[in-house]
C-alpha cells in the first residue's frame, strides 16, 4: 500500500478516507477546515492513496483537543482501517509511520484513547494491547488513556480532573462534540431540529478551541453526550437513533 500525507497544500483535491468526496458538503468542508487549522500545531494525517477508510491523525499532544496532561508524547486522535482495508497489515503500517515519525521528532511515546471493551469511535483495545500500548489511566465513565512510552521511565500520561469525573450541571440532553469529526456537521443540527420539534430538552455545544476541548467535562470531546449531568455515550446519534435512545421511538 502506497499511503499520502495531507498538507495545506493537497488538502483542497484530496479525500479525506472518513467522509464522501465532494468538498462543498458540509461534512467535508468542516472536517478541512479543522485539519487546516491544526497543521500549524503539528498534526498529522497520513492516509492511503486509494479512497477509503485507511488513515491515522496524530497531533503533539500538548494540541490534542482532549482533556489529558501528556507533555512530550504523541496523542493519536485517529486511527481508523475498515472495509476492504481491513485483514492487510494497513494498521500496522499506518501506526508503526507514526511511531517513527514520532521517534524522530523527539517525543516521549504514544498514547490514544480506548476502553476495556472496544466502545464505537475508539481504538480497540485489543489491538492496542497486541501492539504494546498499555492503559496508564481510567476515567469514571470507563474510557480509558492507553500509551506506549518509548522510554520505560517516562511518567505516565493522565486525563484532567474535569475529564477524570465526567460530569456536567445542564438539565436533560447535553451534548459537547467539536468539529474533528466530518459527521458532526450534518448530524448534530439533525438531532437538535428533531429534539426539538419532539419537546425534548436538548443543547449542543461546540468545543471550538483547542483550550476549551482541554478542560471539557469528558475525555471524549469528538461526541460526548449527558444526561442530567450524567454521560451516556460516545456514540454518534442521527435522529432515529436519538429518538430511540430517549424513548420517543
Amino acid at each position: 500500500m502506497e499511503y499520502i500525507r495531507v498538507t495545506k497544500d493537497n488538502i483542497e483535491k484530496e479525500h479525506i478516507c472518513c467522509a464522501i468526496s465532494n468538498n462543498s458538503d458540509i461534512q467535508v468542508s468542516s472536517k478541512k477546515a479543522w485539519l487546516s487549522d491544526r497543521f500549524d500545531d503539528g498534526l498529522v494525517f497520513l492516509k492511503s492513496v486509494e479512497r477509503g477508510k485507511c488513515f491515522i491523525e496524530y497531533i503533539p499532544a500538548e494540541n490534542a483537543w482532549v482533556p489529558v496532561d501528556a507533555d512530550g508524547y504523541m496523542y493519536i486522535d485517529c486511527l481508523w482501517v475498515s472495509g476492504s482495508f481491513k485483514g492487510h497489515g494497513y494498521s500496522n503500517d499506518l501506526l508503526g509511520e507514526c511511531i517513527k515519525d514520532s521517534r524522530e521528532k523527539g517525543r516521549t511515546g504514544l498514547c490514544i484513547l480506548s476502553s476495556a471493551k472496544k466502545k464505537p469511535f475508539l481504538a480497540d483495545p485489543k489491538y492496542l494491547d497486541y501492539k504494546g500500548f498499555a492503559v496508564c489511566d481510567e476515567a469514571d465513565n470507563g474510557i480509558q488513556l492507553w500509551y506506549m512510552p518509548f522510554d520505560k521511565k517516562a511518567e505516565k500520561p493522565r486525563f484532567r480532573p474535569c475529564a477524570k469525573h465526567p460530569h456536567t450541571d445542564g438539565k436533560g440532553y447535553v451534548l459537547y462534540y467539536t468539529n474533528q469529526c466530518p459527521f458532526n456537521a450534518k448530524y448534530v443540527p439533525l438531532v437538535e431540529k428533531t429534539a426539538k420539534e419532539n419537546g425534548i430538552m436538548f443543547k449542543a455545544i461546540l468545543l471550538d478551541s483547542k483550550e476549551a476541548a482541554q478542560n471539557a467535562p469528558t475525555p471524549v470531546t469528538t461526541y460526548a453526550l449527558f444526561k442530567d449531568g450524567e454521560y451516556i455515550s460516545n456514540e454518534q446519534m442521527n435522529e432515529s437513533r436519538f429518538l430511540k435512545l430517549v424513548g420517543k421511538k
